[in-house]
């Protein structure tokens, strides 16, 4: 075997990233947001909450009118995947949906 293929006996050196200890789990909630518009009714807004969430007739209302009088109303919060679904079923009922992650101060 030729000299330069033998091996020395040394370890190769491999650097490391130091590991951090005091990084955390993000938990914080994704927060579902449904925006006002000026094309769906607020009877139909109020029977999507319900249909799509099972909210009472009263929590529904309240949302809706929050939606409707504040902008925008936060109409369900949890893991990532969910809120994606959640807009994705808003979307498809017509209603304008966001997701966003949740700040703490809500």
């Amino acid at each position: 075997m030729a000299a330069a293929q033998r091996h020395n006996g040394r370890v190769a050196d491999v650097a490391t990233a130091p590991v951090d200890e005091t990084t955390t789990v993000d938990d914080r909630p994704w927060l579902v947001i449904v925006w006002n518009d000026p094309i769906n009714l607020m009877s139909y807004v109020t029977f999507v909450l319900q249909k799509l969430f099972g909210y009472s007739l009263e929590k529904a209302t309240a949302l809706m009118l929050d939606i409707h009088h504040k902008g925008r109303a936060v109409v369900s919060q949890g893991t990532r995947e969910r809120a994606e679904l959640d807009v994705y079923r808003l979307h498809e009922h017509g209603l304008w949906a966001t997701m966003t992650k949740d700040g703490g101060d809500a």
